[in-house]
């Protein structure tokens, strides 16, 4: 039987479904917790550490085949939502995301936090593509901000949260978890109401060949986007990974509360910066982002070298401010240029490009904190950072040809 969309937006939805507006929610909460469950193990890796004594090569490695996971999940299933309908897809995908939550509950050892990350991925990367592209059908506008916004409050909650929970809360290991369980199990049950936005159609298996799916009218635009959109992905790569490390060496304080905070100034100040951004044009937010992600990043490598928590935390939200509005202007760049049927093709490679960035220089990172020690990796990679920053911004001062300018 074939699904269909039967209503436009704005309209009531046949009996038994949530309305668009309710829609637009709830996928906006789904995807605010998927995020949040990803930099949720952040704050926990330092006890986890200390109760099973692995290196922070392994610590990387835990958080790289998350992100393997995820991309292999949208080369594979990041069309899928075009085919089948968003609603099941993101209903397989939350069902996933228990389990792994359920395989974090009970790990005891490194090998059940790479299955559990591997599982996350797998969901994640399935529900990304569906939930923008699906946000994107119940709204345009709202919904390109929505799948801006929503990923950076998510991780800020993760990170933060799960910090505040190590430090005030018994048994965090365990407890992070089990309110996780309870709220993707009520996501779930409440997706089942979800309205259906576009038509099935034929192709699904054809649809799970590995593929990179970016139109053709997207394509100049998307490289135009990329070095600007690497340079913010692997800085948040970085944080997410040894961001915590980092900002207990700089601040000489051990409370987990200090990652988690510095993981939330990134992200919280990109969330901000997309609320101010949106406005403007795609062009103006890319090229804006990308010098205040440069000069965040240089303020924040000599809080590092002259060990200033102030200038540290001072470039770390600077260089969010840049983080959200590249995003921003990036999404916004792209999300005119597919057709309905193309948006989680095209959504589902802007992502996976990010998320190569998000994790393969973090892995490198990893390997070369062993050989130089982490301040002075940490100084070579955001060096790497800022040149592609000043790319981005190079590459914006030539003639038009594909980015946006409203």
């Amino acid at each position: 039987m074939s699904t269909t969309c039967t209503h436009p937006p704005g309209h009531p939805p046949r009996t038994g479904r949530l309305d668009h507006g309710q829609a637009l929610w709830l996928k906006a909460s789904i995807v605010v917790m998927f995020f949040a469950a990803s930099s949720a193990p952040s704050p926990l890796y330092a006890l986890y550490r200390e109760a099973w004594g692995f290196s922070a090569l392994t610590l990387t490695l835990v958080f790289a085949v998350y992100a393997f996971a995820l991309l292999g999940a949208l080369l594979v299933f990041g069309a899928l939502s075009d085919h089948r309908g968003r609603r099941e897809v993101v209903l397989l995908a939350l069902v996933l995301e228990w389990l792994s939550i359920a395989l974090f509950w009970r790990a005891d050892s490194v090998a059940w936090l790479l299955a559990a990350r591997v599982l996350q991925g797998l969901a994640t990367g399935i529900a990304t593509a569906a939930l923008s592209a699906g946000l994107l059908d119940l709204h345009r506008e709202r919904g390109a901000l929505v799948n801006s916004v929503a990923p950076l409050v998510g991780m800020a909650l993760g990170a933060f949260g799960t910090s505040a929970l190590v430090r005030f809360a018994p048994a965090p290991t365990q407890l992070v978890f089990e309110l996780l369980l309870f709220i993707f199990g009520a996501q779930a049950l409440a997706a089942l109401a979800l309205p259906e936005t576009v038509q099935r159609r034929a192709g699904a298996w054809q649809s799970l060949k590995p593929t990179i799916a970016i139109p053709t009218q997207a394509r100049a635009t998307m490289w135009q986007v990329l070095p600007i959109n690497t340079a913010q992905w692997a800085l948040g790569g970085f944080y997410l990974s040894l961001g915590p490390t980092l900002a207990r060496m700089v601040t000489g304080d051990s409370s987990p509360l200090v990652g988690g905070a510095l993981i939330a100034t990134l992200v919280l100040c990109g969330a901000a910066s997309v609320l101010l951004v949106r406005q403007r044009a795609p062009r103006l937010a890319l090229a804006g982002g990308a010098l205040a992600l440069a000069a965040g990043l240089a303020v924040t490598l000599a809080g590092l070298q002259s060990h200033s928590s102030l200038l540290f935390f001072a470039g770390t939200a600077t260089a969010g401010l840049g983080f959200g509005a590249s995003f921003n202007g990036s999404v916004r760049s792209l999300v005119p240029l597919a057709a309905p049927h193309e948006r989680a093709g095209l959504m589902s490679s802007f992502f996976v490009l990010s998320y190569l960035a998000f994790s393969l220089p973090a892995l490198a990172a990893g390997l070369l904190v062993g050989l130089a020690g982490l301040p002075a990796v940490a100084l070579g990679y955001g060096s790497v950072l800022i040149a592609l920053a000043l790319l981005a911004l190079l590459l914006m001062r030539r003639p038009r040809t594909a980015v946006q300018q409203t």
